[in-house]
């Protein structure tokens, strides 16, 4: 039986490891757009990252789990981990378009980043036209709804993706025929990096601020990042 019709957001990352910075920006982005549900998807070979430098997907995952503990709403799906090579992220928005029932809505959350290189993405456009997109900025980046950092969207629209895109009526997306709504959240990541974390951990410095009790104990248990 498939789901009854939802609002669900499906938050890929390396999660390597994940930290507040991760679980704020899925908080608050849940209630700003009002979603049901978000899923933290893990990659098991993110195509854009070097994989030497990943720790396992079992420690990746584990740690979510005790990352979102007690939280309503967050949840993982190993969906990536379980499908065999490169973790393709078309691949699972179609997964996730089979298992939930028509009519729900899907929005793909990502970092300011990663959005100004989705050209680079196996089957953008296909992407593109098949889930809408939340948009989330660093603290340091030019913010997209700030008159600098729109222009760099804008020019990023017109020179890499398609020049047909439009600021709606209500400045809350962009828009084009043909494609699914671009949304640029007023929530702003905490300026926390999994390499500053990882770098951390390899001088023996505490990272208690950065990541929730448990995932901080397991770093350390587990001997992850030396």
């Amino acid at each position: 039986m498939r789901a009854s019709k939802m609002r669900i957001g499906l938050f890929g990352g390396t999660f390597n490891p994940i930290h507040n910075g991760h679980l704020w920006a899925a908080l608050q982005t849940k209630s700003s757009f009002n979603l049901d549900q978000i899923y933290l998807i893990p990659a098991a070979v993110p195509p854009h990252k070097n994989s030497g430098t990943v720790t396992s997907v079992d420690d990746r995952l584990q740690m979510i789990n005790l990352a979102i503990a007690g939280l309503t709403g967050i949840t993982v799906s190993d969906i990536e981990l379980r499908r065999p090579g490169p973790s393709y992220t078309i691949d699972t928005v179609r997964h996730f378009k089979r298992k939930l029932k028509s009519g729900s809505r899907i929005f793909l959350i990502m970092g300011l980043d990663a959005f100004l290189e989705i050209h680079t993405w196996k089957s953008y456009k296909e992407l593109l036209e098949q889930i809408a997109l939340i948009v989330i900025a660093r603290p340091a980046a030019n913010y997209p709804k700030a008159p600098q950092g729109r222009k760099v969207v804008e020019n990023y629209f017109k020179s890499m993706l398609s020049a047909n895109y439009e600021l709606s009526a209500g400045n809350d997306c962009y828009t084009a025929k043909g494609w699914q709504p671009i949304y640029f959240s007023d929530v702003r990541a905490l300026d926390i990096s999994s390499t500053v974390i990882r770098e951390k951990v390899r001088e023996k410095k505490t990272i208690a601020e950065w990541v929730p009790l448990p995932v901080a104990e397991y770093i350390q248990s587990k001997g992850l990042y030396r």
